[in-house]
């Protein structure tokens, strides 16, 4: 038994009925080629996702990169600072212990001197021998002229010069194309 009643007309079918159907089909199949399908997936060098735009990200990778360049240069100023002033504490450290012994030699030979002094004459020929080279060495000492003033190194000549003028250590480094660090030690060291 046939499901469609027989009893239905059929309608005529001509050219027009035709195209009408085929344009329809047509219409159907573009729009189910071209609709959407499911979740967009973006771009993501696109705007406006969770990741900035490429521009901006590169941007801040230049800001970054400037920054540790000039961590970096801030780093080797502080280290160059702290290397000057660790070699001039251990200079003077060192003229300080050279002063120290010093002035403890000449206190034990003034001590001597007046220890002999105090000594009977006739005690110890020797002994008298020694307190007459004490005090000629001791009237040595009072009398002997002050040393010299040390004299100026020839090489940094021209650093002391640069410095007269009133240029700063830095400025003095960057003339002479030699480290900022060396041009401290020199003015740091320089006699007066």
């Amino acid at each position: 038994m046939p499901l469609l009643p027989l009893a239905l007309p059929t309608p005529p079918v001509n050219d027009q009925t035709v195209w009408l159907v085929i344009a329809a089909a047509g219409a159907l199949g573009l729009y189910v080629l071209m609709r959407p399908r499911g979740k967009k997936r973006r771009d993501p060098l696109e705007g406006g996702g969770r990741f900035p735009p490429l521009a901006r990200q590169r941007e801040v990778e230049q800001q970054m990169n400037g920054l540790l360049v000039e961590l970096s240069q801030m780093a080797r100023q502080i280290t160059a600072q702290l290397d000057t002033r660790a070699a001039k504490l251990d200079l003077l450290i060192k003229e300080a212990d050279e002063r120290l012994a010093a002035l403890r030699a000449a206190t034990a030979q003034v001590r001597d001197v007046a220890e002999m002094k105090s000594a009977p004459a006739g005690e110890n020929v020797v002994a008298a021998e020694e307190a007459a080279a004490l005090q000629t060495f001791s009237a040595e000492l009072t009398l002997a002229p002050a040393a010299p003033p040390p004299r100026l190194d020839e090489r940094h000549g021209d650093v002391y010069a640069l410095a007269d003028e009133g240029k700063t250590a830095n400025e003095i480094a960057r003339l002479l194309h030699r480290p900022a660090g060396e041009i401290e030690l020199i003015l740091a060291l320089r006699p007066k």
